[in-house]
């Protein structure tokens, strides 16, 4: 079979949906600069004929197979059928699952699909982030009684990436914007302090920030927003709020996202097991 096409095809066959082995083609296919790659799946083969049926499409096509196949019956029936159309072929799934059984002492389930199957940290994921946009930016505060987490601070402190990072952790993390001309809501003066946790920022920095996003936006540099004595008075406004919910502050400057939500899983477990 000659392989050595201008836009050779690699079939996915997979008797679940081949998410998997399309990641592997595609990260594979970046190595190689010449040329593209046609990825076709052939998802759900549940019998040897949907197999042997695919392989006959392939070998049409002049094309290679990499399969991922969990049933070693489909494996066996792909393998024999292949060799027979001389249809080069690559196992992902099966290799992997006898590496796992060894070094786990276990047999594998073999039941196609487990990985997209929901289950409830699935659930519980996907509530915290519907969580996370409904209360975002202070909005309905009354709801921040609900919240496990509730992020204060001022504008382009990372708060609303910070709640989503959360909720994808399954917590339900709400945000709430200070500024010193909005009276702060009473439902969060009333949460708990472990419940909240406070953001500053270098003053220097935040100015750059929002200068960029005013550029952005394609505004004027010269509104409050970005002007650096503003920005004093309003971590300063920020501060004090924060002292008087006795929450913990955290110093975002230079951190990424992933680094402040470390620091703030901490305080909520801790808070947690109060």
């Amino acid at each position: 079979m000659n392989l050595k096409l201008e836009c050779p095809t690699i079939y996915i066959l997979s008797d679940s949906i081949g998410e998997t082995g399309e990641l592997v083609v595609r990260a594979a296919a970046s190595q190689f600069n010449a040329g593209r790659i046609d990825v076709r799946r052939i998802p759900y083969l549940n019998s040897a004929r949907d197999v042997e049926e695919a392989l006959l499409e392939v070998s049409a096509c002049q094309a290679a197979v990499i399969y991922t196949l969990v049933r070693p019956d489909l494996r066996e029936v792909l393998v024999a059928k292949a060799q027979e159309l001389a249809v080069v072929c690559v196992d992902i799934m099966g290799p992997i699952l006898s590496c796992l059984a060894v070094v786990t002492g276990k047999q594998p389930r073999l039941e196609p699909g487990l990985i997209h199957k929901l289950d409830e940290a699935y659930f519980s994921k996907l509530e915290a982030v519907e969580f996370a946009v409904k209360y975002d930016d202070g909005k309905q505060p009354w709801g921040l009684a609900k919240a496990d987490l509730v992020v204060v601070g001022v504008s382009r402190t990372t708060k609303t990436p910070l709640c989503m990072f959360l909720a994808h952790k399954g917590i339900k993390a709400a945000n709430v914007p200070l500024v010193p001309e909005v009276p702060v809501p009473e439902d969060l003066l009333g949460l708990p302090a472990e419940k909240v946790v406070g953001l500053t920022i270098n003053p220097s920095l935040l100015h750059e920030i929002r200068r960029e996003r005013l550029k952005t936006l394609g505004l004027a540099e010269g509104v409050d927003y970005a002007n650096l004595e503003r920005i004093y008075q309003e971590l300063d406004y920020a501060q004090r709020i924060m002292h008087k919910i006795g929450c913990p502050i955290i110093d975002v400057t230079n951190k990424a996202v992933e680094e402040t939500a470390a620091k703030i899983l901490e305080y909520y477990r801790k808070g947690a097991g109060k």
